[in-house]
């Protein structure tokens, strides 16, 4: 394949998500449409005039509000995908997700802890984030406490560690206030994109848009480790640098993303799968478009979660509900190469 038909599904998957973004800042209670956001931006940068009322009213709308949003929606979205396409490469395993290491039953329990003694965001968030680290760095040395860590000890360690954060999540859910702080923890674990603000993603985006382009720049190396350790040492690739690296990677994204929006399930297992049924197993393209693919599918997810109710839907649950068909359609069709 040449480099242009290489590039093509990225090129259009990338409008279909720059169109989407436009559309989904025209959603809500307030509609909009397309013209009246260009009048905003244009505004904005001084190329026409709006009524000072008006022009506060679409600020708060738009800027305040919906773009935060679209915005984290397209970087959580694209982070939990390439992970998740990263940690199936790694362990070779189409039925891996980016929680397999303890990453969501730390950050679950530290944001418990943030929500438990403070509430405010910053707290919730760094809380969540280092307790997911923590939680990674005990799988792995759970899996090299023994010996050399392999495929299957990394796996267990991680089923060991998630476990452990579970069961201490269910320790501060038992003490937390039932009234106050248990119904704010449950929110939190269901996933939401509500109360996320702009500055919250120019914190996060940096690392993560980082994490992103690492992970996509290992896509050659995670083709030849697919072959095996040997293989890939053969072919002058350094197997547990690539390795651990893309481990640390895809899991610093994955913390960061489950520290903005709670835990969102399904998106770094479905979309992988999707993404390798549509273009292939080459990891070098799987990576790049399974983030495309991500971040589309949970702004259509956010979208949905908007406007399907008054009250909005925690967009965890929306995900569960349009994964579980789409992972179906996707065993289905794919069934005999897992066997």
């Amino acid at each position: 394949m040449n480099r242009s038909n290489a590039y093509a599904p990225m090129f259009l998957l990338g409008l279909v998500l720059l169109c989407a973004m436009a559309l989904s800042l025209t959603l809500g209670r307030y509609p909009l449409s397309i013209s009246e956001i260009v009048e905003f931006f244009q505004a904005t940068i001084g190329l026409r005039q709006l009524e000072p009322d008006r022009y506060a009213l679409l600020h708060n709308i738009i800027i305040d509000i919906r773009l935060p949003r679209v915005l984290a929606a397209v970087l959580i979205g694209a982070a939990l995908s390439i992970s998740g396409a990263a940690f199936q490469a790694i362990f070779r395993n189409p039925l891996v997700s980016p929680g397999i290491l303890g990453v969501l039953g730390g950050a679950g329990f530290g944001a418990a802890i943030g929500l438990l003694i403070s509430g405010h965001w910053i707290i919730v968030q760094l809380l969540a984030f280092a307790m997911a680290l923590l939680a990674v760095l005990l799988g792995v040395f759970i899996a090299n406490l023994f010996g050399p860590g392999t495929m299957v000890t990394l796996i267990l360690g991680g089923i060991i560690s998630g476990a452990l954060f579970t069961a201490l999540l269910s320790v501060v859910k038992y003490t937390a206030d039932p009234y106050n702080q248990l119904p704010a923890i449950v929110y939190w674990l269901m996933g939401s994109l509500q109360a996320v603000e702009l500055k919250q993603i120019w914190i996060v985006a940096v690392p993560t848009l980082a994490g992103i382009l690492g992970l996509t720049m290992c896509g050659r190396a995670l083709d030849a480790l697919s072959m095996g350790d040997d293989e890939a040492r053969a072919l002058g690739v350094p197997v547990s640098v690539v390795r651990y690296g893309v481990i640390f990677a895809a899991t610093l994204i994955s913390a960061l993303s489950v520290s903005i929006a709670g835990i969102i399930g399904w998106v770094g297992l479905m979309i992988p799968n999707f993404a390798r049924l549509l273009f292939g197993p080459a990891n070098s393209r799987l990576l790049p478009l399974s983030a495309i693919l991500g971040a589309l599918f949970l702004l259509c997810a956010d979208c949905l979660a908007r406007a399907l109710t008054p009250a909005e839907i925690p967009i965890g649950i929306v995900t569960e509900l349009l994964g579980i068909p789409a992972f179906i359609f996707v065993l289905g069709r794919t069934r005999r190469a897992w066997l």
